[in-house]
């Protein structure tokens, strides 16, 4: 099969996208799956069943250990084995999932269930005829355990730290002398911001179906971003070939991290399935989900800057305390952005760990920046009220012309632009800089601003691209579609380049028997899978214009039709039977050469009432720069979901644990609370012209958590300018506020 590989060492800067003659990539298409989902024709993990080949299912429910830290002395299945309805009581204390796997990562996740490390860890899975029977008999179900103490409490123990090992950047980093230049320094903020752990609350609850073959090989259906990398984590902890797993996932309903790895249900619905000889479904219940897949990690954030006069910072340290399981090594880099966002020759950033008896940390959306950026941003605010300055000319003053830490150029960067237009769109002159001087009634009113910056990644993925003698196209790859749009868009690539109409691309993702792919996380997932794509069409191209008979240059391809040499084809006549070609993508040295990062920036208004604390947000406005826009529409849409959760961290979120044993007080959406209809105001987002030449051969950058990036950050300014108190401790509940605000 022809292929197509680019490792990306030179700029991309003109791509096909600019010259080619059939225009689709960036128009606001309706996703192409919407009819699906929204018709329940859609597929997900826990809807696999007899239709698509799996008779004599049988059902598991997980069984979460009662201590927060201790041994299974006994699973006393004898109770529940006579139960109408239920099969067996699986139990496997070495394979069994401690854990689930960070993103990315090719090995098992932490194995081994006797020993408990954290309330909710899954130890056993009941197994019944149905789900109900399955539930009843698993809450009946006896276990003994020998109590252990545990470490729970973050904040008696945040003393006793360590160093974690690298985590996309290093847990430690220093340049020039700070001490020295803060000492110096004419003006000084030093800034403590305090975030809770928080949940991914996916809509859609982690399940996995499992059925082996005669062949010794294992189907998974799951809930998973990352199939390719989920597949090879599944091998190793089953202690197969790689080539004996395959894991589907067509659809699935939301993940933002938590799915990114296999999760503990996984390898109980696999181990179960083989010793039962016949397909397990495992679907989490809601409060499993919370309990034993991923958080957010708790941070207390410490953001020191010193300045001259006139703003610029020649001083800065972020020093932050995260909290995972011990020995996992996985911190939340609340640092990351402050590596480049802004200039200072003197900086430190640092990273301690404290180990507590809790489920596992990991990465949620926008991990590092979600949360770091309420420390750095509240700090670049608090400065400009330090200085009498406006917030956004501080931002202007101390942008940088180059990476301030690698000293190497910036691939494109447009936060100043995104700042002044932004400002422009929000009325940012009818600003109050007093605050608390702007009344309406018993209500506070205040505006806020906060950049925004995510760094671009690109990973390895590969696509198949076919088309056939009616002239049909289909995309097929392991990438997936979290909720995210990567059906529409791959559709609108390879429709653009091949000149097909939209209707007659079909694009089939989420099944590790396609060529592999990164998956859906760290916002490099239409990037990498779309350059995949643009290879794959690229090298077809090289075959029509062959057929045709034409330089590469001189073929155009619109409306299903070759043009060129004086004589217009249909494309389905001239490949025959069909040809097909896979694209594959590959980082290279422009990650090296170049810093690559979306930038934009937030402006929020809120109301505080005066008597009662509420803070209702009125208005959001979010300006963005991302590369090639791919989708105005599903773009927007990533936009609008990632400030929506910047007023649940702002505002909302707050995952409780029981200091005595670690136990999840608020472990599902009933108690964990998140931004519903009517806490998100009217948004608005804006695009910015930009191509990233240094990305990829499509030009775009990620968007999916630049959205998120800082959104927190402009509530939270926006609170300070309403009512003169300036926000630490998040979410900030109407109890944090009651004590500060200004008589009525």
């Amino acid at each position: 099969m022809p292929s197509n590989t680019l490792t990306m060492n030179k700029p991309f800067p003109v791509s096909l996208l600019d010259v080619s003659a059939h225009r689709e990539v960036g128009l606001p298409r309706d996703r192409v799956d919407g009819p699906r989902k929204v018709s329940g024709l859609a597929t997900y993990a826990a809807e696999y069943g007899e239709a698509d080949g799996l008779a004599n299912m049988a059902y598991g429910y997980l069984v979460g250990a009662k201590v927060g830290r201790g041994k299974v002395v006994s699973v006393g299945a004898d109770k529940v084995l006579d139960l109408p309805g239920v099969i067996d009581v699986v139990t496997d204390f070495d394979t069994f999932l401690k854990v689930p796997q960070q993103g990315g990562e090719t090995g098992a996740p932490t194995q081994g269930v006797r020993d408990v490390e954290y309330f909710g860890e899954v130890i056993a899975i009941v197994v019944a005829e149905s789900y109900e029977a399955a539930r009843d008999a698993a809450l009946q179900l006896d276990v003994a355990y020998e109590t252990k103490p545990g470490v729970y409490d973050f904040e008696a123990h945040k003393s006793e730290t360590i160093t974690p090992p690298f985590n996309n950047i290093p847990a430690k980093y220093d340049q020039g002398d700070f001490d020295k230049a803060m000492d110096e320094a004419e003006v000084t903020v030093d800034f403590t911001v305090v975030t809770p752990s928080q949940s991914s609350a996916a809509m859609e609850p982690h399940a996995s179906t499992a059925v082996w073959g005669e062949d010794g090989r294992l189907t998974v259906y799951g809930a998973y971003q990352m199939p390719t990398s989920d597949a090879q984590q599944l091998a190793k902890s089953l202690g197969v070939s790689a080539s004996k797993v395959r894991i589907v996932a067509r659809y699935i309903g939301g993940g933002f991290g938590s799915k990114l790895g296999i999760a503990p249900e996984t390898v109980a619905a696999a181990i179960a399935a083989k010793k039962l000889g016949r397909p397990v479904k495992a679907v989490m219940a809601r409060q499993q989900v919370f309990e034993t897949t991923v958080r957010r990690s708790n941070t207390e954030q410490r953001m020191r800057l010193g300045a001259t006069r006139d703003g610029r910072i020649t001083a800065m340290a972020h020093d932050t305390i995260v909290s995972n399981l011990e020995g996992e090594g996985y911190f939340e880099p609340a640092g990351i952005s402050t590596h480049f966002l802004y200039g200072g020759e003197n900086r430190r950033i640092t990273h301690e760990l404290v180990e507590l008896n809790l489920l596992l940390s990991g990465s949620m959306r926008a991990p590092g920046e979600a949360v770091g950026m309420l420390a750095i941003e509240g700090a670049m605010d608090a400065l400009a009220d330090e200085l009498g300055m406006d917030p956004i000319e501080v931002r202007r003053v101390n942008e940088p012309e180059q990476d301030p830490q690698k000293g190497v150029p910036f691939s494109s960067r447009q936060l100043t632009r995104a700042l002044d237009e932004g400002a422009e769109r929000f009325g940012w002159d009818k600003r109050n800089a007093v605050p608390g001087s702007r009344r309406e009634g018993e209500w506070l009113i205040g505006m806020g601003v906060s950049s925004a910056a995510r760094g671009n990644m690109l990973m390895q993925s590969s696509a198949k691209v076919s088309i056939a003698a009616d002239g049909s196209v289909t995309v097929a790859s392991a990438m997936t579609d979290i909720g995210t749009g990567s059906y529409t868009i791959l559709t609108q690539i390879a429709s653009e380049l091949l000149g097909v109409p939209a209707d007659n691309v079909t694009v089939t993702l989420g099944d590790t028997d396609d060529p592999p792919a990164a998956g859906s996380g760290g916002s490099w997932g239409a990037a990498s899978a779309g350059s995949a794509v643009y290879l794959a069409c690229e090298k077809l191209r090289e075959g029509l214009a062959d057929a045709m008979g034409v330089p590469f240059d001189e073929l155009t391809l619109k409306d299903g039709t070759a043009i060129g040499a004086n004589r217009q084809v249909p494309i389905g006549e001239l490949v025959g039977k069909g040809v097909e070609a896979v694209g594959t993508i590959n980082p290279g040295q422009q990650e090296q050469k170049f810093r690559q990062a979306g930038f934009g920036a937030h402006f929020a208004e809120v109301a505080v009432n005066a008597v009662t604390g509420e803070t209702r947000v009125r208005r959001m406005l979010g300006v963005f720069a991302a590369g090639r826009i791919l989708n105005a529409k599903t773009a927007r849409s990533q936009c609008l979901g990632g400030m929506t959760f910047g007023i649940g961290t702002a505002l909302h979120e707050d995952l409780v644990h029981d200091k005595r044993n670690g136990k999840l007080v608020n472990h599902d959406l009933g108690e964990y609370h998140v931004p519903v209809n009517l806490d998100v105001p009217q948004m608005d987002v804006h695009f910015l012209d930009e191509h990233d030449e240094h990305a990829n051969p499509i030009n775009a950058k990620g968007i999916g958590e630049l959205g998120i990036a800082g959104a927190a950050a402009a509530v939270a300014a926006a609170i300070h300018n309403a009512t003169g108190y300036r926000p630490t401790s998040f979410p900030v509940t109407c109890d944090k506020l009651l004590d500060v605000l200004p008589a009525v």
